[in-house]
């Protein structure tokens, strides 16, 4: 009719907000009049998004440029940190930790000898190492001479951690003595940190001298194969670099921080965690493997360690969340940011944890 189209909607108020309606019926319509100007038209070319929607996602969401550090690598970043707070802690594990003084002065004396074994920019290094402070040092110290890290996950099927390792053709393997019987045979160097450190312990503290630049390669991290042949990612510094820049102004990670290495060195997100503490001078803690399979464990562990900056996936932190209603002591939690990644967050699964918490 000439007054057009009228109609009305119904819809559960316990899964759908105004919001999201008033937005489904701005899409139909959107829809409707499109059909109506040109009916001979393919459905798959009808517009949806209305004109301020457009303008949200093509122009407003798609403007990110940031200004970064191009030219520094993750190491001088975190050498920097080093000046600014060298008697703060940086790494904890268990009862032992590690300032951010002490941990530059091992990572550089690891550095060092890494060097002597032809170490340096685009060389691949394998790491093989379980939760430790150990860990920290290998991957910082691989950093320093100038090389890029392949982190292997111990608990890794041993066919799984030849493929990598024949991949790669990592000239050397940074491990522990006591998983050298589950590798399997690799053509590099094999390096212990715990048995072969006092070698490392005689090269000098100081830094090395720069080698890799941003362009270079920072570390390889594998797909998990699910669909197919694994495949290596390969990240630079300046990816590292610009990640941190373009989120800090969201996060305003900082100092007074306290992070959690919960993931495996070999998922993506322990990049986030690890040098998201390291380079704004938090305080890392690294959870131990059989900690972060006890929801229960690791809820104590947040609480214990006044934990600022959790990252979680949804499904693990939906094993987190009934741990703390278990619990019952949200108040000795002092989360001030809980990031997300690895899968799609159903957003209506977070209120039982908004209930106890709020979203503040």
């Amino acid at each position: 009719s000439a007054a057009g189209i009228a109609g009305s909607l119904e819809y559960a108020t316990d899964l759908f907000d105004r919001a999201t309606i008033e937005r489904m019926v701005g899409h139909f319509r959107q829809l409707l009049e499109g059909i109506a100007a040109d009916p001979e038209c393919r459905i798959g070319v009808l517009p949806l998004l209305t004109a301020p929607e457009r303008q949200q996602l093509l122009v407003e969401w798609n403007d990110t440029a940031v200004d970064y550090p191009r030219d520094q690598c993750i190491h001088r970043l975190f050498e920097q940190q080093v000046e600014r707070t060298p008697e703060a802690v940086a790494v904890v594990f268990g009862e032992a930790q590690l300032s951010y003084r002490e941990l530059n002065a091992r990572a550089n004396q690891l550095a060092h000898h890494l060097r002597t074994l032809g170490v340096g920019p685009e060389v691949l290094v394998g790491i093989c190492l379980e939760r430790s402070l150990e860990l920290v040092i290998g991957l910082l110290g691989i950093l320093k001479a100038g090389g890029a890290y392949v982190p292997l996950d111990p608990s890794y099927p041993t066919p799984r951690l030849a493929f990598m390792l024949e991949d790669t053709q990592a000239p050397v393997l940074l491990t522990q003595e006591r998983l050298l019987g589950q590798l399997p045979p690799h053509a590099g160097r094999t390096l212990c940190l715990d048995r072969d450190w006092p070698t490392v312990a005689v090269q000098p503290v100081t830094h090395p001298s720069a080698t890799a630049t941003a362009t270079n390669l920072a570390y390889v991290i594998y797909t998990s194969g699910s669909t197919g042949t694994p495949k290596g990612v390969m990240v630079t510094h300046a990816n590292v670099a610009r990640l941190f820049s373009a989120t800090q102004p969201w996060f305003n990670f900082g100092a007074r921080d306290t992070w959690t290495c919960f993931h495996s060195a070999a998922f993506d997100f322990s990049v986030w965690e690890i040098w998201g503490a390291l380079l704004h001078g938090g305080k890392l803690i690294v959870v131990p493997y059989l900690v972060s399979r006890d929801p229960g464990a690791f809820h104590a562990l947040l609480r214990r360690e006044r934990v600022t900056v959790l990252n979680q996936t949804p499904s693990a932190f939906r094993q987190l969340m009934a741990a703390d209603a278990r619990a019952n002591a949200g108040s000795d939690l002092v989360l001030r940011l809980v990031i997300f990644g690895g899968e799609a967050l159903e957003i209506q699964s977070l209120r039982p944890w908004f209930a106890r918490h709020g979203d503040a």
